[in-house]
């Protein structure tokens, strides 16, 4: 089972303009870090899921790590989100890992979180209080 990593998204004003961002990248996506997860041989297979409004939105299959050649790191990602049922996700710095037994699944095709139906402002004010 693999490990994956959670990540706000920010600079994205909601998960379309995520999404439009990773599509928009040729071939892959890459997201620059600082430091290399310690465990990154465990994440072979696993996906970045995007945090947004303190909630995961949606997740990118990983492909690998690189070097920058200036003491960094390229996250490389495949070019889509893959919408999940949404749940609940404290901001924070740094990686996170996430095991593949506590990831949310991926919503079908067709199938639309009911969350997605909310005004934005109204969600995230029911999860900052936990409710949803």
């Amino acid at each position: 089972m693999p490990l994956h990593i959670t990540k706000i998204a920010f600079r994205s004003e909601s998960p379309a303009t995520l999404r439009a961002w990773l599509e928009n990248q040729p071939g892959e996506a890459r997201i620059t870090t600082r430091y290399l997860p310690k465990r990154v041989e465990e994440m072979a297979g696993g996906s970045l899921y995007w945090i947004h409004a303190h909630m995961i939105v949606g997740r990118s299959p990983i492909l690998g790590f690189e070097e920058t050649g200036q003491g960094r790191h390229w996250v490389r990602l495949e070019p889509r989100l893959i919408p999940v049922h949404a749940s609940p996700k404290r901001a924070h710095q740094g990686w996170r890992y996430l095991e593949d037994k506590d990831a949310p699944p991926d919503l079908a095709d067709g199938e639309v979180d009911a969350r997605d139906a909310m005004p934005p402002a109204l969600l995230h004010e029911l999860a900052k209080l936990g409710l949803v």
